[in-house]
């Protein structure tokens, strides 16, 4: 999209920067009615960046209440598709134009590199919804096959107002992987973003609001998880929740609705991801760059991290001396400079937390790589050789740039210890042989298999997964449409007499 600036022009925007520090409801910012705020660190220097609401369920009420208003009286749900469609591209451009101001407002709200901002997060943002918007006029409907006496109408109508609850890792990102086809559809939402990180998220809703998405349609309510998260989660005029974050957090929100009012509830959550190498594997070196980048890449906090790598012995020693090659070339340190791979871990609880899993490692696998920290924010990319399946840091999920191998004496070994999880997000398979590739494929339990990459697929492709890594729908793609729409059936009986009437 754009050439990146140097160390100094990110610092010079950064310190230029006016953040908002309000809650986005009903189209324009309000403090919490509680008054109370809380900081938001830039966690690469420990400084509080702004002030932000500590909402509360009062705060939560107020946004749904706007939402339904808005939804009921039709300003957004009944504008004619291509309306919408605009409005949101129009949302887009804006994005653009302002991508730098956002590229940053991430980076210090993060600690992701600003280099992955500028060419990953804001293009990947910009496309999503961009294609969720290109897609509102070109979802067609359908009629059933129920013979000459009736005709049988199959429509989508949006499911109402949408509860919307996100992760920290990638801000901007899941704001579009959520409203993108939420709005498409017609909804309105209510957004709750990761306390750690909501800067970018009220950015984005004044954008939209410029771009003419109508007051009450797009509201942001921050806040810890127990003062809006759950209060949301419980609320009974949500029409459903979207979530993506950790397996233990999904776990509530399905509580939550049972609780309430049953509301829809779609879970995307955690991983431990094998990264399967058999033995007849070719270039190791490309698949070397695979692994460090799904192993390392924003720091390791992604929920399909290749964090599981299950190697033949045939190929072990020569696959891990070009993994740690090119794992060096790997730079960490301050976000906002351009030559840094690896930020600053997103809080001081997630730091100790990944911590304390390269103590456990030590205990019971060999460090080839790594294993230390710098300064109390940075976790540098970390390789445990002979690593047991039954360990801690094989089993769990830790979100940090963190690589456990094992290795296997057979190709059916590798699969069985793949699928030995309570997780089914994600997984790559590496092989010469395309028949055994596929067999592979199709064999891991998980909802995305990369066959001899490492990936997500791409906007097109639905993202979501198996076992305890997912519930009740997908992310991306033209499916992500259905977790916000209802299916409505419209029965028109043709017959001639009331006798002869069908259903």
């Amino acid at each position: 999209m754009s050439d990146l600036l140097t160390h100094e022009e990110y610092k010079t925007i950064a310190a230029d920067l006016i953040l908002s520090a309000a809650n986005f409801i009903d189209g324009s910012f309000r403090a919490a009615k509680s008054g109370k705020t809380m900081p938001t660190v830039n966690p690469a220097t420990g400084e509080a960046l702004a002030q932000i609401p500590a909402s509360g369920p009062e705060d939560v009420d107020l946004a749904v209440e706007k939402a339904r208003q808005a939804f009921e009286d039709g300003r957004w749900a009944k504008l004619h598709p291509a309306e919408r469609k605009e409005v949101l591209i129009r949302f887009c451009k804006l994005i653009k134009r302002n991508r730098r101001e956002l590229a940053v407002m991430e980076s210090l709200d993060s600690g992701k590199p600003i280099a992955d901002c500028e060419t990953i997060d804001i293009p990947e943002t910009i496309h999503t919804i961009k294609w969720h918007a290109e897609l509102i006029d070109k979802i067609y409907d359908q009629t059933a096959p129920v013979g000459d006496d009736a005709l049988a109408i199959i429509v989508r109508e949006p499911v109402g107002v949408v509860g919307a609850v996100l992760p920290w890792n990638f801000p901007m990102l899941m704001v579009a992987w959520k409203i993108g086809p939420a709005l498409a559809a017609g909804n309105s939402v209510v957004l709750k973003p990761a306390e750690q990180t909501s800067l970018t998220a009220l950015r984005m809703a004044e954008l939209a609001h410029e771009a003419g998405v109508p007051a009450g349609v797009f509201n942001v309510v921050c806040g810890m998880g127990p003062d809006v998260g759950e209060p949301l989660g419980k609320h009974m005029d949500v029409d459903m929740v979207s979530f993506t974050g950790s397996t233990e957090t999904g776990r509530r929100f399905l509580r939550y609705a049972a609780d309430s009012n049953l509301k829809n509830v779609v879970l995307e959550c955690g991983g431990k991801n094998p990264f399967v190498v058999f033995d007849d594997a070719e270039d190791l070196d490309l698949i070397a760059g695979h692994l460090v980048n799904g192993a390392f890449w924003n720091m390791g906090e992604n929920c399909s991290a290749s964090s599981r790598l299950i190697v033949h012995e045939r190929v072990k020693d020569a696959l891990l001396e070009r993994v740690k090659a090119h794992a060096k070339e790997w730079r960490t340190g301050d976000p906002l400079n351009p030559v840094n791979n690896l930020g600053a871990l997103v809080d001081t609880d997630h730091f100790k937390k990944v911590s304390s899993y390269l103590k456990k490692g030590k205990k019971t696998a060999n460090v080839i790589m790594g294993g230390e920290t710098e300064d109390g924010k940075y976790v540098l990319p970390t390789i445990f050789d002979e690593a047991k399946a039954d360990s801690e840091i094989v089993k769990e999920e830790i979100f940090g740039p963190v690589l456990s191998v094992l290795t296997v004496a057979s190709n059916d070994e590798a699969i069985r210890l793949a699928n030995e999880t309570p997780y089914g997000l994600a997984a790559s398979v590496f092989s010469a042989n395309a028949k055994r590739a596929i067999r592979a494929a199709r064999d891991i339990r998980a909802g995305t298999v990369t066959v001899n990459s490492y990936g997500e697929g791409d906007i097109s492709t639905p993202f979501g997964g198996f076992k305890q890594s997912g519930f009740g729908g997908r992310d991306n793609s033209i499916h992500a449409h259905d977790q916000f729409t209802e299916l409505k059936t419209i029965w028109i009986d043709l017959s001639d007499r009331p006798d002869e009437s069908v259903g």
